[in-house]
């Protein structure tokens, strides 16, 4: 713009005047063009006008720490809160500085472990993961629970150790190496050899192995990281083969050939608990490693034998017919009829020269089949069992990896479920063969490696278990060990009673080798023996002694004994039963086992009751003559939303790290993809990713995933975990988050509060009605924690801060610090600072991170550093029980207020009037003392009392001697909110119509789910009680 000539007489402007009226003309002239722009972009006349495109909502990015604090560094807090809670935010820097500082030692604050300690201990130790991965929201559980309990004992002030650790996982840990191994380098264990594959598998723990200790760091875990244990350290190696020697000694463990469960696969004997029992309700075809066409299961294959020097034949029938190539016997029940005359005789093996007995035994149903069974002493459990009775002979006919060993021509060499369809072409053939049916039955399946498990007689070591057993079972019937929940020593019991000893020879490589040394002698004159022959075994500590203690027990010079150490290594549930005392230098006499042992609780799944829990129990009687702990606490198992097991195949199986973190659907598809899942079992799981999770998992933060998941735990054996759940929890944080944030509002300048607090005169009768209500919080977390009753403590914090100090209290106040005196705010200020912090750490235990960010900004008078090491509230002297029943009825009336707004469709700024009716002079004396709060929280600008109610009134009733009349007109307009209404009530009775009708079809108990039914049944109470309550308000509209 050219500049205009300055009129005469007006005195020149400054250079600051100037720019400012170059900025103005600047603005003016963009405001015209933007003007212009419009005017030649409006439509003509008769033309469309486009509807303007939606303004999307801007969402802000998450706050993020970027201050540059070095790890173990306290967190920078000087600057302010973020204007909304980010748990990338929150649950940064925290965890480094608490573990730096040594809060979770016990040694903190304390001269010695040994100091005595009023307060007394609590000790435990972690359910040690398996090393081979990463964890699962099974181990995310066991840690919310777990730290919950550990931070609770810690501020209460007990001397407090959780102690971390990993195990070792023989068999999953091989079968993970074997893998990449082969992916790689095409390469088997064998063509490394035993020393180098166990140096790769020591390679491979190095790399990944820390993976799983970062992980329970983001779950903020308080272990103490300076007595972290594996299970392969020197220190448990050390404990491992003591307490072998140890048990040998004293005659529980034995060697023995005894039936395994033996995977073809990995080659090696197998736990119990490694053996998935699958159901199958008929024929069904099971792909199988090792087979290119799948194999048919769930069928009852009868065949006959020919009775020797006879025209007759007995029929038997089986569900392995490959096995009938073992067989040493016929059994028939003694008292059965039809094979009386049989008695004695003998039929004939088709496939080789066998001569098989007609054997009574009792155990045979004489109502089931033909009342005949064929015996194979050698793969079968009963079938033992009667061998041993009737002493039949027991002839192996599987090699370790599966193959038909023996003289039985074609069939020799062959796999044994290709025999299994070359057999019955034979005996069909000789017409042996006479009918195949379906038949229900369960598979053993190896849960490793998904091949069929295979009954095999090996020479193993087991561990004699009924005396221990019987010791485990008196302990919890005495009481000296209590089970929570209690329905679960029926399970101990049942368990201690049918105990069958403990095989815990494994055929791996990767594991503590069993220190058992097999004795030859390089004198021929010495007579040799079978490595089946339990004399010519040697248990020791290390070979010198073995070779010690054989020179000594055969009578020979050392120098001609020829010592080899049992290939095998021990079930990897050996070591960990030994991990209660193991993890603190057991057999040595250390200060830790001095101090820590016997533990104070053991937390973990009740589906390893008896593999983990019994086995500690039998140890730490057995080799300590104590019990490892005094209280055993079992969780639920983890299943999905759907209630369905965590399974690879279906999907649903969620790292924690991605509750956490939050992962895009497409992030949750790649895992998939880099997971040992078959391709067709990919796009399985992809499809059920994809159904729970369309938009991914949003990111919920560690305090939140923790929260959630100590909420759900009841007396239930299962957990339905919904991630959306998690996610409400989230929001509870942010709640969480800006009441805090806005209460500090009313903190400022240099004064400091600590939580002795008595109420005075100055203090509002809300002062007293919240600290009334934190001490019943206080109380039901106390009591919560010592009953192991999760789900109320955390139900006791969520109501505390969510409708206790947010929705009521915190609205309260707003009134007080804008009206009233010094005095009366002082005294808020004193009672507000008393929730939060009392409030903060009843959640601590529950939510480490956003209780330690908020802790650390109040106005504290204590020098405490960290809220995990402050006191636990105990402090319930300001409970009044009848103040607390005053304002629920005051809260009773605002709720029914707020919801006949809320019918009206009055907005919070729209104040309306209220008149209190009552017949009853308590209900009124109550509302009156309370008018003020009541006015503030039921958005009223006036309560009257003791006047005449106008006319144009929404009557709500309170209670039978009670009444509010609410004043509308004036503030709506009738017409239109009765056609709203109406339109309303239209859409609830038609849903109210389609949910009868849908109910009312015959199949819908038998095929609608049951939590379906009740949601629907839900739906439907609650649409009739709106149609009824739309219904009122309609009808005091039209008097308006």
């Amino acid at each position: 713009m050219p500049e205009q000539e300055q009129q005469a007489g007006e005195a020149p402007k400054s250079a600051k005047q100037l720019e400012k009226e170059a900025i103005k003309a600047a603005k003016l002239a963009k405001l015209q063009a933007k003007l212009d722009k419009k005017a030649q972009a409006a439509p003509a006349a008769g033309e469309k006008k486009e509807k303007p495109e939606k303004r999307t909502k801007e969402t802000k990015e998450a706050a993020v720490y970027t201050a540059a604090t070095a790890p173990g560094d306290k967190k920078d807090i000087s600057g302010a809160l973020p204007d909304a809670y980010s748990p990338r935010y929150v649950e940064a820097q925290w965890y480094s500085w608490w573990e730096k500082q040594g809060f979770f030692t016990p040694e903190y604050g304390r001269e010695s472990i040994n100091a005595p300690n009023p307060n007394g201990k609590f000790i435990m130790v972690i359910p040690p993961p398996n090393v081979t991965g990463s964890l699962h929201l099974g181990h995310a559980l066991t840690n919310a629970i777990e730290d919950a309990i550990t931070r609770y004992h810690r501020m209460k002030g007990r001397t407090t150790l959780w102690v971390p650790g990993c195990d070792h996982a023989g068999i999953a840990t091989q079968v993970v190496v074997e893998k990449l191994l082969w992916r790689d380098e095409k390469l088997s264990r064998h063509d490394l050899g035993r020393e180098k594959f166990i140096e790769r598998i020591w390679g491979w723990r190095r790399e990944k192995g820390v993976r799983i200790y970062d992980q329970l760091k983001a779950l903020g875990s308080s272990y103490d990281w300076t007595r972290v244990a594996f299970t392969m350290d020197p220190k448990l190696c050390k404990a491992v083969t003591e307490a072998f020697v140890r048990l040998h000694e004293q005659g529980s463990i034995y060697r023995s050939s005894r039936l395994v469960n033996w995977s073809c696969t990995l080659r090696s004997a197998i736990s119990d608990i490694e053996v998935d029992k699958v159901e199958l309700t008929g024929r069904t075809f099971l792909a199988i490693p090792g087979y290119e066409e799948k194999v048919e299961f769930g069928v009852l294959i009868k065949f006959a034998y020919k009775v020797e020097h006879s025209d007759e034949e007995i029929i038997v029938a089986t569900t392995r017919i490959e096995t009938m190539l073992g067989d040493t016997a016929v059994a028939v029940h003694p008292q059965d009829e039809r094979y009386k005359h049989l008695h004695g005789k003998h039929v004939l093996h088709p496939f080789c020269d066998r001569r098989l007995p007609i054997v009574l035994d009792e155990f045979v149903d004489m109502n089931f089949g033909t009342g005949a069974v064929k015996i194979t002493p050698a793969h079968d459990a009963n079938d033992y069992e009667v061998g041993k009775r009737c002493n039949l002979p027991f002839i192996t006919i599987f090699n370790d990896d599966g193959f038909i060993i023996g003289d039985y021509g074609e069939f020799t060499g062959m796999k044994r479920f290709d025999c299994r369809k070359q057999l019955l072409v034979r005996l069909k053939e000789m017409g042996l063969y006479r009918e195949t049916v379906n038949n229900a039955m369960v598979v053993p399946i190896c849960s490793r490696s998904k091949d069929v498990v295979e009954p095999l007689i090996k020479p193993q070591w087991y561990v004699s278990c009924s005396d221990m057993a019987a010791s485990a079972t008196e302990a919890v019937r005495s009481g000296e060990l209590k089970i929570i929940p209690e329905h679960h020593t029926k399970t101990w019991y049942h368990w201690m009673d049918g105990i069958r000893d403990w095989c815990v020879s494994r055929q791996l490589w990767w594991g503590h080798r069993i220190p058992a040394y097999h004795v030859s002698f390089k004198d021929a004159s010495v007579k040799a023996s079978t490595p089946d022959d339990e004399q010519y075994w040697i248990v020791a500590r290390s070979e010198e002694e073995a070779l010690s203690k054989a020179a000594a027990r055969f009578g020979v010079d050392a120098s001609q004994i020829v010592l080899a150490q049992d290939d095998d290594v021990l079930d990897t549930w050996f070591s960990s039963g030994l991990f209660p005392f193991s993890v603190f230098g057991w057999p040595d006499n250390t200060a830790d086992m001095e101090a820590f042992y016997p533990t104070s609780l053991l937390e973990t799944g009740h589906d390893i009751l008896f593999f983990w829990v019994a086995r500690m129990v039998f140890f730490g009687q057995k080799l300590l003559g104590k019990l490892p702990f005094k209280e055993v606490y079992l969780h639920p198992m983890v299943r999905d939303a759907h209630g369905r097991k965590m399974s690879k195949s279906l999907g649903n199986v969620i790292d924690p790290m991605d509750v956490i973190h939050g992962i895009t659907l497409e992030g949750l598809h790649q895992q998939l993809i880099g997971s040992n899942l078959d391709p067709r079992e990919i796009e399985k799981a992809k499809a059920g990713q994809k159904q729970d999770y369309p938009q991914g998992i949003p990111e919920c933060g560690s305090d939140a995933l923790r929260f959630a998941l100590c909420a759900y735990i009841t007396q239930a054996r299962d957990i339905n975990l919904d991630i959306n759940r998690v996610q409400g929890y989230r929001f509870f944080c942010n709640k969480l988050w800006n009441a805090t944030k806005f209460a500090l509002l009313y903190f400022s300048g240099e004064q400091r509060y600590d939580t002795e607090l008595t109420l005075s005169a100055q203090s509002n009768q809300m002062d007293a009605w919240i600290l009334s209500r934190l001490a019943a919080t206080i109380e039901a977390c106390n009591a919560g924690f010592e009953s192991y009753d999760f789900a109320a403590a955390t139900s006791a914090c969520y109501a505390f801060w969510l409708y206790d100090v947010c929705d009521v209290y915190l609205e309260c106040l707003k009134p007080i610090f804008q009206n009233g005196s010094d005095e009366q705010q002082a005294a808020a200020r004193r009672t507000l600072y008393v929730c939060l912090d009392y409030g903060l750490r009843l959640l601590s235990p529950f939510m480490p991170f956003i209780t330690e960010e908020l802790y650390q900004r109040l106005p504290r008078a204590d020098t405490t550093p960290s809220i995990c090491v402050s006191s636990y509230p105990t402090n319930t002297a300001w409970r009044d029980a009848k103040i607390e029943s005053d304002v629920d009825f005051m809260q009773k009336a605002a709720r029914i207020i707020r919801s006949a707004r809320s019918d009206y469709n009055l907005p919070n700024k729209t104040k309306t009037e209220a008149y209190i009716v009552c017949t009853d002079a308590t209900p009124n004396d109550i509302l009156k003392r309370y008018a003020g709060d009541l006015a503030t929280i039921a958005y009223c600008s006036t309560v009257s009392f003791d006047s005449q109610p106008p006319a144009g009134c929404a009557i709500l009733t309170v209670s039978g001697q009670c009444e509010v009349h609410l004043l509308l007109k004036g503030l709506i307009e009738a017409d239109k909110e009765v056609a709203k209404l109406q339109k309303k009530r239209d859409q609830l009775e038609q849903t109210v119509g389609k949910l009868n009708q849908a109910m009312q079809a015959a199949d819908y108990t038998s095929k609608v789910p049951a939590e379906v039914q009740t949601a629907n049944e839900t739906k439907l109470t609650e649409s009739r009680t709106e149609i009824e309550r739309i219904a009122a308000a309609i009808e005091t509209l039209k008097l308006m």
